[in-house]
């Protein structure tokens, strides 16, 4: 079955984890992505944070599957005769380089341009134009500078960082929402664009709903946030669901550190709640009756929660209340992710067959489509596919066996 980005031809000069993050993306819907690395050492989370000694390490390779690997020096006059050749031949050009990178290699975009008309240049840069353009930038700093660390946390402690990858994955999805629409465009028009997505701006789009919350500010507290502090500006909001419909992590038995479960009360859903606490009669009582009423207590109806919590474990909670159609999800820990006997038969988690490090799991593709199905395959090792992709652009295997010997690739 033909993939929804077959026949579209991805260079990837991305390294560490916002921009591959992007590019396995395009991977997985069919692109042919090929990842340009510096020959002899490549992409520098090959031998990051190892834990098998001389192979490439589990932060490469799940970021770099289905991809193809060629090395190339950028600095010799060779390489940059090969690159040229590689951008004539693409549909889009990745990387996420610091500032004005690129343009040093001798490759401007109005250079680039030049070469290819209908070239997609996407890069992902840390911030806008502006006060912060050169500032250096990684995942915890995205987070910093874009309201999530200051709303993270609790209200007595210290900004929290999210241990979801919002600064980097977070923006390689936003980038790659915006190479489809450049796709799509030059479909119309012929011509290719520059696609520009700042890791502050991704982060800060996750945390529209602080911003939201700061302007309700002048007219009043959130009520939502229990145990708000006075102030100007929007709280840490602990665990509270921040939304709507309040929410909060309780405890479980036997009261280990992921023994919790989270508990969304809905107006309709309190009364079921009640009963199955043991509590009915607060169903009917106008002191808790609405969720109006209820507003200025929460920190109380979660604890009465969690006294019937604490007596369960978070899969029987699971159960009783979503045979109440409460809504409710268990703190599921990395060890039983990993391990999740559905998540596996869905393909959210995969295991992935590696020449050097043996099987490894990793994530599936999270985009599902009816008519482009997704096969994980593995990353490459650097370099192996330096000879396939130069003789797919002319190249022969004299040339190629050249090239090598001067250093070029």
């Amino acid at each position: 079955m033909e993939k929804a980005l077959e026949g579209i031809r991805v260079l990837d000069m991305t390294h560490v984890q916002s921009g591959p993050s992007s590019t396995q993306i395009l991977a997985w819907l069919g692109a042919d992505v090929v990842k340009l690395e510096a020959p002899g050492t490549g992409d520098i989370t090959r031998s990051q944070l190892r834990d098998v000694p001389g192979v490439d390490s589990l932060y490469f390779t799940m970021l770099n599957g289905n991809k193809r690997s060629i090395t190339l020096n950028m600095k010799s006059g060779q390489g940059k005769e090969v690159f040229t050749r590689l951008v004539e031949k693409a549909d889009v050009l990745v990387e996420n380089f610091g500032p004005g990178v690129v343009d040093r290699f001798g490759f401007s975009w109005e250079r680039l341009q030049e070469i290819n008309p209908g070239l997609v240049y996407a890069s992902i840069k840390g911030f806008g134009p502006g006060r912060y353009a050169n500032f250096k930038a990684y995942e915890v700093i995205a987070q910093a500078m874009a309201g999530s660390m200051a709303t993270t946390g609790f209200t007595d402690g210290p900004p929290t960082a999210t241990g979801a990858q919002i600064g980097d994955s977070g923006t390689g999805i936003h980038l790659v929402a915006g190479i489809l629409a450049a796709l799509l465009q030059r479909a119309r028009t012929g011509r290719g664009q520059r696609v520009q997505v700042a890791m502050q701006d991704a982060v800060l789009n996750l945390c529209r709903v602080k911003l939201r919350d700061q302007q309700r500010l002048a007219h009043g507290p959130l009520g939502e946030y229990p145990h708000q502090p006075s102030g100007a500006e929007v709280p840490r909001s602990g665990n509270a669901s921040g939304g709507g419909q309040p929410g909060w992590a309780v405890r479980c038995s036997p009261g280990g550190p992921n023994d919790y479960i989270y508990v969304i009360i809905q107006p309709v859903g309190w009364a079921p709640i009640a009963e199955l606490i043991g509590h009915p009669e607060l169903a009917a009582d106008p002191r808790w009756a609405t969720p109006e009423a209820r507003l200025d207590k929460l920190d109380k109806a979660f604890a009465l929660i969690e006294e019937w919590t604490e007596r369960h474990t978070k899969w029987e909670v699971m159960e009783l209340l979503n045979a109440r159609n409460v809504p409710c999800g268990p703190i599921l820990s990395t060890r039983e992710l990993i391990e999740d006997a559905t998540l596996a038969e869905l393909g959210t988690v995969v295991q992935v067959e590696h020449p050097e490090r043996g099987p490894y799991k990793t994530v599936g593709c999270p985009i599902k489509l009816s008519d482009s199905p997704v096969e994980i395959t593995r990353s490459p090792l650097l370099g192996e596919h330096t000879a396939e992709v130069l003789g797919e652009i002319g190249y022969d295997t004299s040339t190629v066996d050249e090239l090598r010997a001067a250093r070029a690739i």
